[in-house]
Order: structure tokens, then C-alpha cells, then sequence
């Protein structure tokens, strides 16, 4: 027969907390099922009965109990000293697994592995899989990076930057280059159409049907592009772009031209043609930045959506796909909003050389 036990004593504080983190469905089961014992516990209840009712030990009841009668609500959530999940590994074992990953190499390899880390130590995969991701540590990755040596780097990029944060007025900004040998492949066996449980298909192997390269210039205030596909990347078909971007561009309007340091783009031909055409201005960025200039972020997108997993016949059908990509962005054109600032940019960069000189000494 259960007894009715001595009431627990609760503030309106107290209780208003309990009442509310009883009703919880977002704070941790334990800690529900704790708040509904000691509400049950204010009230008088037995404590066999609140643990049939709660689905707890009445041990745990009284631990309970005791623990809030001497401290009240202040460690509530807190798991009480030599109490809860014992580490699985001591501290010095997950210290060397770090140390081994950032310092050392398995043999005959260039990275550890979760499972050649856990056979080197003497623990299973899952640990070294928990201690990995707990550190932020990935060795199965890999960033590449370049940092520009051009002696006129600074100066180059508060150029372009200053263009893309503050486009001077009654001009257009273009983002401009090439994107040379794109090829027109087609696959050798017809490829499977996508049905539900499987994506499209289609074989590795694949004919060459040959190439062609594609001029682009981004116009960075509306996301319009003027395209052109040419046979080949020389300073005539430079020209030839040059002239059907001053075409389509509104009279009265300088042309701010963002574009790399290919030998074309500096051809004695091409500044004699941009000494005739003065209202264009060219603006090179630094060498090894091409992440510089917005149009290779178009340049992705129109692989990704248009190129990579088309099959084309010949070199007219690719340059119809391109075609066809070109007119649907310049529908319903959406600009890339370029937001760092050349300050941020020099910050980040400084910190990059001195991270490789330490690495140098």
C-alpha cells in the first residue's frame, strides 16, 4: 500500500518552471521526467507512485528528491558529480589521436584514413570518427588555394573591387572572358532516361566531336550577358567580340571591361582597335585571380546546367545548346552581388602569406 509522502517544498517560481518544463517537447527526456517527479512530489504523492506513474526507480525518485530539497533549481540540469556516461577513452588517448592526425602519416600514404587511424590506435573507427568530428579535424579533405605574386596585385584589386562596389556613372560594367575548348561530346550508347528509384544514366565513354570557346562579358549591375561562340581564341576573334559588345551596348556609355591577362587581350591590334573606341576601358585583375571576376561564377553555372551532362552530335549542336542558355538568362537575368570589400580582401590575403612563411622558416 503506498503512503502519501511529505510534501516537497516549492515556490510559485519553482513550480511555475516545473510546470512548464513538464510540458516540453523540446527539452531533454530526463529532464521532463524530473520536473514531473518533483511536481508530483510537491503535491504529497508517494514515491512508489510517482515511479509507476513516471517509469522510474523509486531510487531514483528519492535522489531526486534529495537533490532538490539541498539545491533547489540552480544545478538542475547539471549531472551530479561521478554520475552519467564514464568516457570511453581517456583524454591522453584522444589528445595522441589528434596529435598523430596534424602531425603524422600512415605509411606509404598522404593521409590517415578513420579506419588506419583506429588501426594505429588501438580503437575502433567510430571513435576516431567521434574525435575527428568533435575537433573539426577532416583529413579526407583537401582546399587548394593560389596566392597572387603580381607585383601590382593591390593596386589591381581596389581597381576591380572599387567597380564592383562603387560602378561609376553613365557606364556598364562587364565581367569578360573566354571559356576556351568546350567540347561536344556524345556518349557512345544511348543514355537512360531518370524513373523513380533511379537518376538519369549514361555511359563514361564518349566521342569528341569537336570544340569551340566561348566569349562571355557579364554585365554586373543586371546580370545580362553578351555571348559569342567563336572557333578559336586569338586576338581576331577578340576583336570580333569586342565589336558586338559595343554593338549591344547603349551609345553614350563607357564600357568598364573586367578581364584577365591573356596575351590577346594586350594584341598591338586590340589597343590600336581600343584607341579608336575610347569609351572602352579595360581592367585587368591580378594574375592567378580569376576568382576576381564574376563571370567565372556564370561560367560554372552554365557547365553545370547546359554542357556537362548534354550529348551533342556536332559542334553547331553544342553552340545551340549555348545558345539557347544564353537567351533564357537574359530573359529573367539575375546578377551575382559581389559584397566583399578590397580591405577585407587584403586581410585575409596578408594572413595567407604569413601562414606560408611561418611554413617556409
Amino acid at each position: 500500500m503506498n503512503h502519501a509522502a511529505t510534501a516537497l517544498k516549492l515556490t510559485d517560481g519553482q513550480r511555475l518552471t516545473l510546470e512548464v518544463l513538464a510540458k516540453s517537447r523540446s527539452a531533454p527526456h530526463r529532464d521532463v521526467q524530473r520536473a514531473q517527479v518533483l511536481l508530483l512530489a510537491g503535491e504529497g504523492v508517494a514515491n512508489t507512485h510517482i515511479a509507476d506513474k513516471i517509469g522510474v526507480s523509486a531510487m531514483t525518485v528519492r535522489a531526486w528528491r534529495n537533490r532538490f530539497a539541498s539545491e533547489g533549481l540552480a544545478k538542475f540540469a547539471q549531472v551530479a558529480k561521478g554520475r552519467g556516461r564514464k568516457p570511453s577513452i581517456p583524454s591522453e588517448k584522444v589528445d595522441e589521436i589528434v596529435r598523430a592526425t596534424l602531425h603524422d602519416k600512415p605509411a606509404g600514404e598522404t593521409h590517415w584514413s578513420c579506419r588506419s587511424m583506429a588501426k594505429a590506435q588501438g580503437v575502433s573507427h567510430a571513435t576516431i570518427q567521434r574525435v575527428w568530428s568533435a575537433r573539426g579535424i577532416k583529413p579526407h579533405l583537401v582546399k587548394t588555394f593560389k596566392l597572387s605574386n603580381d607585383k601590382h596585385f593591390e593596386e589591381k584589386l581596389v581597381d576591380v573591387v572599387g567597380l564592383y562596389l562603387n560602378p561609376p556613372d553613365n557606364a556598364v560594367v562587364l565581367c569578360m572572358d573566354e571559356k576556351t575548348s568546350v567540347q561536344a561530346l556524345d556518349r557512345t550508347q544511348a543514355s537512360l532516361p531518370m524513373k523513380k528509384g533511379r537518376g538519369n544514366t549514361m555511359t563514361h565513354d564518349y566521342k569528341r566531336n569537336g570544340t569551340t570557346t566561348l566569349f562571355a562579358a557579364l554585365n554586373v549591375l543586371t546580370g545580362v550577358v553578351v555571348g559569342q561562340c567563336l572557333p578559336k581564341h586569338r586576338h581576331q576573334e577578340f576583336l570580333k567580340f569586342l565589336r558586338k559588345v559595343d554593338k549591344e551596348t547603349p551609345k553614350g556609355l563607357d564600357i568598364h571591361m573586367i578581364l584577365d591577362n591573356y596575351a590577346t587581350h594586350k594584341h598591338p591590334n586590340v589597343r590600336a582597335w581600343l584607341a579608336k573606341h575610347p569609351r572602352f576601358h579595360l581592367h585587368f585583375t591580378p594574375t592567378s585571380s580569376s576568382w576576381l571576376n564574376l563571370v567565372e561564377r556564370w561560367f560554372r553555372n552554365i557547365t553545370d546546367k547546359a554542357i556537362r551532362r548534354g550529348v551533342f552530335g556536332s559542334v553547331p549542336e553544342l553552340i545551340a545548346a549555348i545558345e539557347a542558355y544564353l537567351a533564357a538568362n537574359n530573359t529573367d537575368p539575375k546578377p551575382f552581388e559581389w559584397t566583399a570589400t578590397a580591405e577585407q580582401i587584403l586581410e585575409k590575403v596578408s594572413r595567407g602569406r604569413v601562414a606560408l612563411n611561418q611554413l617556409a622558416s
